[in-house]
């Protein structure tokens, strides 16, 4: 039996991301360094192996436990 996709649109805000971290993000990404490439090379192959759906889960699932870490780390 097939499953069905599971929508991850919509709903309630949780995650806040201010504009310096933005850039941060893509400077690092597309800066020409050992971290700008191993980080656009991880993407592309994020992005040729998983879906949409899939992608946008793990991006969250990262955040999540990105957040979390830090909250460990400091409190």
């Amino acid at each position: 039996m097939p499953v069905e996709p599971q929508d991850i649109t919509g709903g309630k805000s949780v995650y806040c991301f201010n504009q310096k971290q933005l850039d941060g993000a893509f400077g690092l990404f597309e800066e020409a360094s050992e971290d700008g490439d191993a980080l656009r090379r991880e993407v592309e192959r994020l992005e040729q192996s998983l879906p949409r759906n899939q992608r946008a889960a793990l991006a969250f699932v990262l955040i999540d436990r990105l957040s979390k870490t830090i909250e460990e780390s400091t409190g």
